[in-house]
């Protein structure tokens, strides 16, 4: 029995399987006034998940007798059909994607159509993989319901565009599409030029009164809108369960194929076994998110006597208390997905009371306050347990960022790792950054020192210095680069620390190349003190190479800060990740005796710290602010292209690898030496740098910055307190003493330093504070 047909006169007729597939509802849309209401789909309807899933094999051995042997990629669409499609893809063994209506920062649309009918009608395409379409002979388009045929033709025609191919194929549970709705896609069909295929696993014809759509819209004028049920018993307990794997794919939204259907079986069956539940439990997906919480059901079906599954959605659909309707009771909350078309009510319907558990199945980008405090706290009211599993977001990996368009360096000399945050304004005054840096008002990374533009003067102090230092510099760069293929050849996968790191990478790139002939990958990451590395970044690398080949690169060490930074970054994005990347850091100089793997520990002027983006391909250092960059995006920086009259990144390259053939022989003599020698850390510029904070005062070694690299960094981007130098610090700090005059910055002469030069930040920095030796800090 029908109550709409009873009620209003609406039939649907057809194969005797059609009413056992779907039922019909009303709904609150001016498009279309009916749902047809499917009982197979675990959506609207609690359904046996076995059923749910069986129904989608099904369909998918029935597309498979109109491939002939073709290659297929499957797409669903959202929302109510990417469980199915999953469901099909599975039983061809095909590659997967869904519509969505989700928007992911970075990832650009390989096509978006409309749902004309819907009650939310843009859908959109996000393929990590920009081949996925190119690679089968098929496309087969999967939906709930057949009733135009106008959205499927939407997107043939919106993907044919762009890929054209001979043979397509429409699947859908049931057709009711009129004599005319076939004769527009045969129509269509020729128009291409193409085979388009359609099957269903039930046809019919859905017709209605004159009247139907103006007396159903006047009833659901005079329904109240769902706004809850009232609950009748004690608040459920809300039990979390985080068991997903990490790296293991939630969904179609941006491909998936049968590796993944394997693994997410794997890890469904971990979820399940987590779960300790009643007898009658309802798994619960959100909106695009149906699959995986039918197979969370199907893995519950063996231990548990009653198991459904259904789907919260958008779609508002008119709740009638009436026998032979489809639509009893409604749970109403709002949207906890801000990515998926804004904010607006959502809906869970026929929850009932009849649970003794719900799991609620999201994934971690829907799984924010609104949810808590909306589903949740509703779902506690009608249960006696809610189980909120939250699986991790897998987003397409961007691509890595390259010059011209990104920096001043070579295509092939550096993948920047990095998202492009030029358009950005991030600079503040140096004094204003330090202040709220200090008082714990904001994170360094969070913004970015004005650049300093060298004058002449200082500009020649670069010059002589590269001019002495070119000879020392390749020589390092020969040993670092020898015994990094030594210890983790034969192609090991550079990594630099964006941005000091990075002409260093470059330059072992390219000793490689000359003394070698091996072209090695070279990428500039994120690190960040006190947040850590670019985990999304970690992840790019651990898709594209062996994470034991990769090497993290850097110009010098300090105090070594960075150096454990790194290795606890390291070794927590090891168990996030399932990954092996060594925390081992290689840099040029090591003063601090802080690594194993080193051209020098000597505390000498690498000539690239005299300059900021002006020798470092024009890019700033990084920058990671929550406000500005969304989730699945690498850390930021910006392009200075503005400052391309005074880059001077390519002539320091240039200077360097000039002197390779000259330095090669000692290159070679010298480091069978340093293999043999006991290299083990000592952490001497630890000790000397904590004896130093002791000394002045300061108590945080944090503000005390050794070495002449990091002293250069003090006088450029912060602001100093006092430099500190050995007597015997020569000529080659004439830049150091020439920035610390132009700040008024006193330089102290301290001959028992293990470093030559150290800069020393005030602990308590205002604006007018005074310096070591009292004078105003400017």
């Amino acid at each position: 029995m029908s109550w709409v047909a009873d009620r209003f006169g609406v039939r649907l007729e057809g194969d005797s399987a059609l009413t056992d597939l779907v039922q019909v509802a009303l709904r609150r849309n001016p498009r279309r006034a009916h749902l047809l209401v499917s009982t197979v789909l675990g959506k609207h309807v609690p359904a046996d998940p076995r059923t749910v899933h069986d129904t989608g094999l099904e369909l998918g051995r029935v597309v498979g007798k109109t491939l002939d042997g073709r290659s297929a990629l499957v797409l669903g669409f959202a929302e109510t059909a990417t469980g199915l499609g999953h469901c099909v893809a599975e039983a061809l063994g095909a590659d997967y994607l869904h519509s969505t209506r989700r928007s992911v920062a970075g990832v650009a649309a390989r096509g978006s159509f409309e749902e004309e009918h819907s009650h939310a009608t843009s859908h959109q395409l996000l393929p990590e993989d920009p081949g996925l379409f190119a690679r089968t002979e098929t496309l087969v388009l999967v939906d709930d319901e057949l009733s135009t045929g106008r959205t499927a033709r939407n997107t043939i025609r919106e993907l044919h565009g762009a890929a054209p191919r001979s043979h397509y194929a429409i699947a859908a549970l049931v057709d009711l599409r009129t004599d005319e709705d076939r004769a527009a896609m045969t129509r269509f069909a020729a128009e291409l030029g193409a085979q388009i295929d359609v099957v269903a696993l039930a046809s019919g014809t859905i017709s209605w009164p004159a009247d139907f759509p103006a007396a159903a819209a006047e009833l659901a004028d005079r329904t109240p809108a769902p706004s809850g049920m009232v609950g009748h018993r004690p608040a459920a307990v809300v039990e979390d369960v985080r068991t997903w794997p990490a790296g293991v794919r939630e969904s179609g939204r941006h491909g998936f194929g049968a590796d993944d259907v394997r693994a997410a079986r794997e890890a469904t069956a971990v979820v399940a076994e987590a779960l300790a539940v009643g007898e009658r439990v309802l798994v619960l997906g959100t909106e695009e998110l149906m699959y995986v919480p039918t197979l969370i059901a199907l893995d519950l079906t063996g231990r548990v006597a009653n198991v459904c599954v259904s789907s919260t959605t958008r779609s508002p659909v008119v709740v009638l208390d009436e026998p032979g309707y489809p639509i009893r009771t409604a749970l109403t909350f709002p949207s906890s997905d801000p990515a998926a078309d804004g904010p607006g009510s959502r809906f869970a319907y026929n929850v009932g009371d009849d649970f003794t558990d719900v799991v609620l199945v999201v994934d971690a980008d829907a799984d924010t306050a609104a949810l808590r405090t909306g589903l949740v706290q509703q779902l506690r009211e009608h249960t006696d347990r809610v189980h909120v599993v939250v699986l991790p977001t897998s987003r397409p990996l961007p691509p890595p960022l390259r010059g011209p368009h990104f920096g001043t360096y070579a295509p092939d000399d550096v993948a920047w790792l990095l998202t492009d945050l030029s358009a950005v304004a991030l600079e503040a005054p140096i004094e204003e950054r330090e202040e709220a840096i200090q008082s714990g008002g904001a994170h360094y990374a969070e913004s970015l020192p004005v650049e300093y533009q060298p004058d002449a003067e200082y500009q020649q102090l670069f010059e002589q210095a590269l001019t002495e230092t070119a000879a020392r510099i390749a020589h390092a760069v020969g040993v670092v680069s020898e015994t990094v293929l030594a210890e983790r050849g034969p192609a090991p996968v550079l990594v630099s620390l964006a941005r000091a790191g990075t002409p260093v990478g470059v330059l072992m790139r390219r000793w490689l190349r000359f003394a070698h002939g091996v072209d090695v990958a070279h990428y500039a990451v994120s690190i960040v003190r006190g947040r850590g590395i670019d985990v999304q970044a970690l992840r790019y690398l651990a898709a594209h190479h062996d994470p034991a080949e990769v090497v993290f690169v850097d110009g010098w060490t300090g105090k070594g800060a960075i150096v454990r930074e790194l290795a606890a970054a390291v070794q927590a994005a090891n168990v996030m990740l399932d990954t092996a990347f060594s925390p081992e850091l290689a840099v040029l100089a090591d003063p601090g005796s802080c690594v194993s793997t080193f051209g020098t520990r000597e505390d000498f002027l690498v000539p690239s710290a005299c300059l900021n983006s002006t020798v470092s391909g024009l890019v700033s250092r990084t920058v990671l602010n929550p406000d500005i960059l969304l989730p699945g995006q690498f850390h930021g920086a910006k392009f200075y292209r503005e400052l391309a009259p005074a880059d001077v990144s390519g002539h320091f390259l240039a200077a360097v690898a000039a002197r390779f053939a000259d330095v090669a022989g000692d290159v070679r003599r010298d480091w069978p030496a340093l293999q043999a020698a006991d290299r083990t850390p000592t952490w001497a510029g630890w000790a000397d740098v904590e004896s130093l904070s002791e000394r002045y005062g300061i108590g945080d070694v944090t503000l005390v910055k050794p070495g002449v690299g990091e002293t250069t960094r003090v006088l450029l981007r912060r602001v100093p307190w006092a430099v500190l130098m050995r007597p015997d610090a020569g000529r080659d700090l004439d830049h150091v003493r020439l920035l610390a005059q132009r700040r008024g910055v006193p330089v102290h002469e301290v001959p028992d330093l293990t470093y030559r030069c150290v800069g020393l930040i005030h602990p308590r920095y205002t604006r007018g504070a005074t310096g070591a030796d009292g004078r105003a800090v400017q």
